[in-house]
């Protein structure tokens, strides 16, 4: 079963993090993709910081876009990756080696992919 990852975190908490920890994060990362590439079926990527957002919604007076994202959470989506596992167990299981976890306000949330559309057929 396919799952997206997107890896979240709290732009304000990763400005404390002191940037030499920031850089040992990316090498673990880096690794950690090695280490599971078995599992990933598409690596995603990471994304530009939030700042540079763009948001395309439906307002009072029709379409709108707005600059940034709109969210009324702290977290942010900083990037995606798209694995390919058994069932939600082993997402969890494979999730909570997330080497980012270990920083504050980050998290992974793990969302099942649609890839059967025949049950929208008419």
């Amino acid at each position: 079963m396919k799952y997206v990852l997107m890896f979240t975190s709290n732009p304000e908490l990763d400005a404390q993090v002191p940037p030499e920890r920031m850089k040992e994060d990316y090498t673990r990362i880096y690794e950690w993709f090695q280490e599971h590439e078995g599992q990933i079926a598409d690596g995603g990527a990471e994304l530009q910081p939030v700042e540079t957002a763009t948001t395309v919604k439906y307002g009072d007076s029709g379409v709108v876009v707005v600059d940034g994202p709109f969210s009324e959470a702290k977290e942010v989506i900083g990037g995606f990756s798209i694995i390919d596992v058994p069932d939600m167990d082993a997402a969890i299981a494979l999730v909570k080696t997330w080497p980012s976890l270990e920083l504050p306000g980050s998290a992974v949330e793990i969302r099942p992919m649609i890839t059967d559309y025949s049950q929208f057929e008419q």
